[in-house]
């Protein structure tokens, strides 16, 4: 590839601008005290970041400043105050009250037998203990040296446990709905927190297609969270051409504040990061950075292959369904309707994304029993006599045994439906006579989900009944064969149950 020219240039610079300093409190009743110790520490500044002083002179004043200032990275406290102990009460306020741990305390005073050094550091949690008339510029700056470098380690666990905890929630999050997107949204915005980045602009893409011809990049993830549409977002110019170089040097790099991801795994797939106004890099954010990138990697594999398994779980219920439709003589998209039909109203009913799933999957095999009836029976195009009747709904029971003794959900799930979807809610169905809520919900369900169709539905033994007949019998039978909550579902929606049967319609032969 050509016309990079003007990465190479930009490549390794570093913007120093808007460098956030770090707060040191300086808590005396001696306004000198405050000006020396400014002018010591003006020069002052750790890993490239300079002080910003804030003053208080008594207890009361601090407490009234702590309740806005909440990232002060060190604090100098003398012990008297407007009290003898005002210091040492601020520090118990602070640990105990604020439950603040983090914000490094370092107690001055000038009259140490006020405060007696031993006991004093035994009993309140300080991190240092001087006398002012030991604390020389050098000692000074040593120990405000000291205290920075604990500040920023202990402020380091606290993001990355923070950031761990959130991500185990994003994985939790992620096992429930399955979402890539939604994974690698939550992940980058505590990719963001961990580094101590503005969320600008963080995007994390794979490579489809073959590296050396046509590429296509799929959006995995990105910090604009509430625009991101992974169906219609695009990449920007400029962020694409950075990528096209990533992959020509089949590598990471920096460039200016911003730095450009590459990672491959096995399989040979290609995952790209672009994280913007990333500042004071360092390799461990990038070794961070790398880990997340082939992290989202896997993750993309293993969930499209989740999705494949699902899919195919889907098509092979699909296949059995239809398989007993063809020997029934029956045509249509019987069992692709009824499908649709009991996950939407899985959703309608409350149930969650993953019920409505396997419920939708399921319900396909409601008829599976039917494998075991007679021909003679199950084509005939008479009413069946007594006998016959008694042979036909033996199906029900069959289809819950054939399915029974898995230990797929989705086929345990499709035993309950076989076995019960001939019941009726007053307790006159079959096979055992359930009653009511007896009955389970994936039952109701797809009770309904079946008859709504089969009464539209052409059969050997009837033609299709007339939309508005099938609704009159649908209210007809609330209550008593069906479940009058998923009934007034059915008819207070009954405009996207007509969009199912439209988008599914019956195969002419």
């Amino acid at each position: 590839m050509q016309g990079f020219d003007f990465i190479e240039k930009l490549e390794e610079q570093v913007d120093k601008t808007n460098i956030k300093p770090l707060k040191l409190l300086i808590i005396d009743d001696e306004a000198d005290i405050h000006t020396i110790t400014k002018m010591v520490l003006s020069d002052f500044e750790f890993e490239g970041r300079p002080l910003e002083f804030l003053s208080t002179y008594s207890k009361a004043e601090t407490i009234e400043l702590l309740k806005t200032e909440r990232d002060i990275s060190a604090m100098l406290v003398d012990v008297v105050m407007e009290t003898n102990n005002a210091g040492l009460e601020l520090i118990d306020y602070i640990r105990n009250t604020l439950d603040n741990n983090t914000t490094r305390i370092i107690l001055r005073t000038g009259q140490p037998g006020e405060a007696p050094e031993e006991s004093v550091i035994r009993e309140y949690d300080i991190n240092d203990y001087k006398n002012k008339t030991e604390l020389t510029a050098l000692k000074l700056k040593t120990t405000i040296f000291t205290a920075m470098r604990s500040y920023r380690d202990l402020k380091k666990i606290e993001i990355h446990k923070n950031g761990l905890e959130r991500i185990i929630e994003c994985t939790n999050e992620l096992l429930v709905c399955n979402n890539i997107n939604l994974f690698g949204c939550s992940m980058l915005e505590q990719l963001a927190n961990v580094l101590g980045i503005d969320q600008k602009r963080i995007v994390c893409c794979i490579v489809k297609g073959d590296l050396n011809a046509e590429m296509d990049y799929e959006i995995l993830a990105t910090s604009n969270i509430k625009d991101f549409d992974p169906q219609h977002s695009t990449l920007p110019d400029d962020i694409l051409t950075l990528f096209q170089k990533a992959i020509e040097k089949e590598s990471s790099f920096k460039l200016n504040n911003s730095y450009i991801g590459y990672s491959k795994n096995d399989s040979g797939k290609v995952n790209l990061i672009y994280i913007e106004h990333l500042n004071n890099f360092d390799d461990e954010n990038q070794i961070l950075l790398e880990v997340f990138n082939k992290t989202m990697c896997v993750m993309h594999e293993n969930l499209a292959m989740k999705e494949l398994i699902k899919e195919s779980q889907r098509e092979l219920s699909y296949i059995l369904g239809e398989a007993v439709e063809k020997r029934s003589k029956e045509t249509g998209a019987h069992v692709k309707r009824v499908a649709e039909f009991s996950g939407l109203l899985a959703s309608l009913y409350g149930l969650s994304p993953l019920e409505c799933d396997i419920i939708k999957m399921a319900s396909p095999l409601h008829d599976i029993g039917k494998i075991a009836i007679p021909d003679n029976i199950l084509n005939k195009p008479d009413k069946l006599n007594s006998s016959e009747w008694e042979i036909m709904k033996t199906h029900a029971e069959i289809g819950g045994e054939i399915l029974q003794n898995s230990n797929n959900i989705i086929l345990k799930k499709g035993s309950i439906i076989a076995n019960q979807h001939h019941e009726k809610y007053d307790g006159s169905g079959y096979p055992q006579g359930l009653k009511g809520e007896d009955i389970d919900i994936v039952g109701r369900i797809t009770a309904v989900a079946d008859v709504f169709d089969a009464l539209a539905s052409e059969r050997c033994y009837k033609p299709a009944w007339l939309l508005e007949d099938a609704i009159s019998y649908m209210k007809e039978q609330s209550g008593t064969h069906f479940d009058p909550k998923i009934i007034n579902l059915l008819l207070d929606n009954l405009s996207s149950f007509i969009l199912i049967r439209d988008t599914y319609p019956d195969k002419i032969v």
